[in-house]
């Protein structure tokens, strides 16, 4: 199976089951309670040497589903390197700062409002964040100089232009799904191999010129008319995802163009312009190397009638140039 043989976003079953677990999960938010160390003690687990080697410590904490709205006891536990937070109705994270071994942390489905003045400065060994579905505006205030995933969908963020290369060296894959941009622009990460935005409102293909080493991006379910804005600079692109949008002329695919020799997947379907019968060849002609388009791989004869039409072009430009030689 192809890496790209599954559809990131999704399905309309599968996200209305998981608006159903999130919905009972805020009804399981019933009684408010602070963090205590008996909870702590029950959720610990993967003992580990730590320091020189000589002492041991449990570094993983789950504490899910908790009802907690205050976990200032987890200060004392500085061990901990991979923690789950998520479900609760926490809405302030300082007390995280102590914790600077930390890996991994999950704090989806709480009530986070924003950054500023959180701790992420100190946890600087940070690789695998996740906060979805909080209540994120912007990403003012977050840094990650070790981070590789960052997953911040279902939130409410509307702009991101504080995505910057030096805050965010080493981040590979970003997702913003569901949330509310109309721009890609703010996002100078040259390290980004996957981004996904599927299901915001943008419009416009903007500094994607930056993302040289992009391998996937997805756009699905967005507000785009044009394709405009896609760069030869992103020379490392195979998989382009523009499912549910507002394409409606071949013109607007000009810019695929653009990545002919690195580009082996495209999805289009749900767009307007899916309906000319001619819709696979011609994109076959801007993309002769494609494999896939939407669901269907590319078949041998229609590979060769795209090639066959490219050396007509070809010839017929040809001979209209030496009419005036």
């Amino acid at each position: 199976m192809s890496d790209f043989d599954e559809d990131p976003v999704l399905s309309d079953v599968e996200g209305k089951e998981e608006e159903e677990d999130l919905k009972e999960a805020e009804d399981e938010k019933v009684e408010v309670c602070h963090l205590t160390q008996d909870t702590i003690s029950h959720g610990l687990s993967l003992l580990c040497r730590t320091g020189n080697g000589l002492a041991h410590a449990f570094v993983k904490l789950d504490l899910q589903k908790k009802g907690l709205t205050d976990i200032a006891a987890i200060s004392n536990y500085n061990h901990i390197r991979f923690l789950d937070l998520s479900n609760n109705n926490i809405t302030d994270l300082s007390p995280l700062a102590s914790l600077t071994q930390l890996l991994w942390l999950k704090v989806d489905s709480n009530a986070v409002t924003c950054f500023k003045g959180q701790p992420f400065a100190q946890l600087t060994y940070l690789q695998w964040l996740s906060m979805a579905v909080n209540q994120l505006t912007d990403v003012d205030g977050l840094v990650g100089p070790a981070l590789e995933s960052l997953n911040l969908t279902g939130n409410s963020i509307q702009r991101i232009n504080a995505f910057q290369r030096g805050d965010f060296a080493n981040l590979v894959t970003l997702e913003l799904r569901g949330n509310h941009l109309e721009t890609t622009d703010g996002i100078n990460l040259p390290n980004l191999r996957q981004l996904y935005l599927a299901q915001n409102a943008i419009k416009r293909l903007e500094g994607l010129e930056k993302l040289e080493r992009l391998t996937t991006l997805h756009l699905r379910d967005n507000q785009l008319e044009s394709l405009d804005g896609l760069s030869p600079s992103m020379k490392c692109l195979q998989y382009l995802n523009v499912r549910g949008n507002a394409i409606i002329d071949e013109n607007a695919l000009q810019y695929v163009g653009l990545l002919s020799q690195s580009l082996r997947v495209l999805v289009l379907s749900g767009n307007p312009v899916v309906e000319n019968s001619e819709y696979r060849l011609n994109v076959l002609i801007l993309l002769p190397e494609l494999e896939r388009l939407d669901k269907n791989p590319v078949f041998p004869e229609e590979r060769a009638e795209a090639w066959e039409r490219i050396r007509t072009q070809t010839s017929v430009f040809t001979s209209y140039l030496a009419m005036f030689n």
